[in-house]
């Protein structure tokens, strides 16, 4: 049985500001965008998501579109999941991202 303590991962997502579709490089990335859906970035760290992106936003390690253009986090996509091992987060960024622009959400992954 694993320790619990080996599950202490976490994917999480921001929400990102519309203003984001500006970028060409957000927008190439994201072919089959649906019109009325959100732009999201997903992620995945060993802090506590909201300590994450607080660092985002301050500059720390940060992603440069959650850093311009986050506005929250949506646990209401990620919560289910976590904690969890760290192989575990690493494939289940990969999948949630895959999942939300299979549902017509801009998605950007580092």
């Amino acid at each position: 049985m694993p320790r619990a303590s080996a599950a202490r991962y976490h994917v999480y997502v921001v929400e990102l500001d519309d203003r984001v579709w500006n970028a060409a490089r957000f927008r190439r990335c994201n072919p089959g965008y649906r019109l009325g859906m959100p732009f999201v970035y997903v992620g995945m760290t060993g802090l506590d998501p909201d300590l994450r992106f607080d660092r985002h936003k301050a500059g720390i390690q940060a992603n440069a579109y959650v850093q311009e253009y986050g506005l929250r986090l949506r646990p209401d996509l990620y919560a289910v999941y976590n904690p969890m091992p760290y192989r575990a987060a690493v494939e289940m960024e990969v999948e949630l991202g895959i999942a939300l622009r299979e549902k017509g959400y801009g998605v950007w992954q580092a």
